[in-house]
């Protein structure tokens, strides 16, 4: 009898155990990370990230999102649009828990239409305004954090704009003058551009236009009724933006030729100024166009999309891949400094990943088709990553070597370690060390720059004996010529 109630009591107490919620944020999960070689062979490395928390609506009793397709961070915030539910909700992260602060779908104010519909998008200035894309009111609508209605941008009454057509914002961003840049749908001659007043004022960083030859020469044989009916030759879109602290935009664009992209032609991920040039630094061994080489495993073929980006204060950025679900880390270099994550059901992985933003160095990605977010933390090799390049920006960079000796310690094949020890040296003067780094490594120009450097260095230590040894040759050369014609002239007499 006793055996039986012990038997009871296990499985009930089971049955109790199987029947707890489960809550992600208990353990974090290591992510399959990797990195590029020289070669550009896939090496697997320690992971930089893990997955730390599931954030799900129906967690707070708010309900399932739908849908959603926009977020953004800041001071702890997160603001989901929850597009298919038409309404913003609203968290707060504090250490390790999430809490919910509040959701709305409706503004105050002097406007007409208070109903958002479709929010795509939204982005939050430093003194709490807000900045949707209230796509199908074809309108994006900036309000204070009150949720009171400014202003409201549409559709510009411009001749480069069909009037007839649809305007569906995808996108904006803010800077600190209060200029809106937005992706508009179908609008393909770069970031639709309003001042602070909410005066349309242009377009900026229009993509260049791409075209296949054969195409052009099909166009130049055919008929005008033929041309008329073929593709026309017109500017690509992006599809996402961010606006870093200096007011830089970072864009990522997702239409160009899969050939294009290990020749940098395509352009993935731009960084423009205020003249819309893109200034992207890009010393890596290859372009930053997320993989490298793509085959068709799991079902799954073509090169990387890159759909949205987000960038820290340290220059290094992590742009999103819709095709396979990854994240990819680059400094501002544009040096893979890693890649994680992938589609899946388990935590860390996604379904049909939408946005990514951070909040200090956590990763914050949306999914559309889980509806919910998931947060990763660096791990230690992460952190060591993150500290090295913080120290090397700072100057100090003998403690940035400090740093890239250790993660090479837990990873003796990490290219971005040797280089990043061999930039260090070279800003302390110590060239011939660097050039030993750069060698292993097969860094071919910061070698170059690192020898240049030794050889100056050289000349100037040694210039004194080497002018020396040039004024003794010229010495002995004229008087060698001397003595022989003392001898010459001797024997003639």
């Amino acid at each position: 009898m006793k055996r039986v109630k012990k038997i009871f009591t296990f499985f009930f107490c089971l049955l109790l155990w199987a029947m707890l919620p489960v809550w992600p944020d208990a353990k974090a999960v290591g992510m399959y990370t990797y990195t590029y070689d020289y070669w550009g062979d896939e090496r697997e490395s320690p992971a930089a990230y893990a997955a730390r928390t599931f954030i799900a609506g129906n967690m707070f009793g708010i309900g399932d999102f739908s849908e959603p397709q926009g977020m953004f961070v800041k001071d702890g915030k997160i603001y989901v649009c929850d597009t298919g539910n038409n309404r913003i909700v609203v968290f707060e992260l504090k250490g390790t828990e999430v809490k919910f602060v509040e959701e709305f779908g409706e503004i105050s104010g002097d406007v007409e239409n208070k109903t958002l519909s479709g929010p795509n998008d939204i982005f939050v200035a430093k003194n709490g305004d807000m900045y949707i894309c209230d796509t199908k009111n074809q309108r994006i609508l900036h309000i204070d954090k009150n949720h009171k209605f400014i202003k409201e941008l549409t559709r510009p009454n411009d001749e480069t704009v069909d009037q007839a057509s649809d305007f569906l914002p995808q996108k904006a961003v803010a800077d600190s003058s209060g200029r809106v840049y937005a992706v508009v749908k179908n609008y393909n001659k770069g970031f639709v551009e309003y001042d602070a007043s909410g005066k349309f004022s242009g377009y900026i960083g229009a993509n260049q236009v791409t075209f296949k030859m054969s195409d052009y020469f099909w166009k130049l044989i055919s008929t005008k009724a033929q041309r008329e009916q073929m593709e026309q030759f017109v500017p690509t879109e992006y599809n996402n933006l961010f606006i870093d602290n200096d007011g830089f935009i970072y864009a990522t664009t997702s239409t160009f030729e899969e050939y294009d992209l290990l020749s940098d032609k395509a352009k993935p991920i731009r960084k423009l100024n205020s003249l819309g040039t893109d200034i992207l630094i890009k010393n890596g061994e290859y372009p930053p166009i997320g993989d490298i080489d793509w085959g068709k495993a799991g079902g799954i073929s073509g090169s990387s999309k890159l759909i949205d980006i987000t960038v820290l204060d340290r220059e290094v950025y992590y742009a999103l891949d819709m095709t396979r679900g990854r994240i990819f880390g680059y400094d501002s270099q544009g040096n893979l400094l890693y890649a994680f994550g992938g589609l899946g059901n388990k935590l860390g992985y996604f379904q049909y990943p939408t946005a990514i933003e951070h909040d200090g160095d956590n990763l914050l990605v949306l999914d559309s088709k889980n509806a919910g977010i998931t947060i990763f933390e660096p791990t230690n090799y992460g952190k060591l990553i993150n500290n090295a390049l913080d120290e090397y920006k700072k100057g100090n960079y003998d403690s940035s070597a400090d740093y890239w000796r250790q993660v090479l310690a837990l990873n003796g094949n990490y290219d971005q370690a040797y280089i990043g020890i061999g930039r260090s040296l070279l800003r302390q003067g110590e060239y011939k060390q660097a050039m030993h780094y750069f060698k292993v490594k097969n860094d071919e120009k910061n070698y170059a720059k690192a020898f240049k450097l030794y050889r100056k260095e050289w000349m100037e230590k040694n210039i004194g004996w080497i002018f020396g040894i040039i004024i003794a040759a010229i010495v002995i050369s004229s008087s060698v010529k001397i003595a022989r014609r003392i001898i010459w002239e001797a024997r003639r007499a």
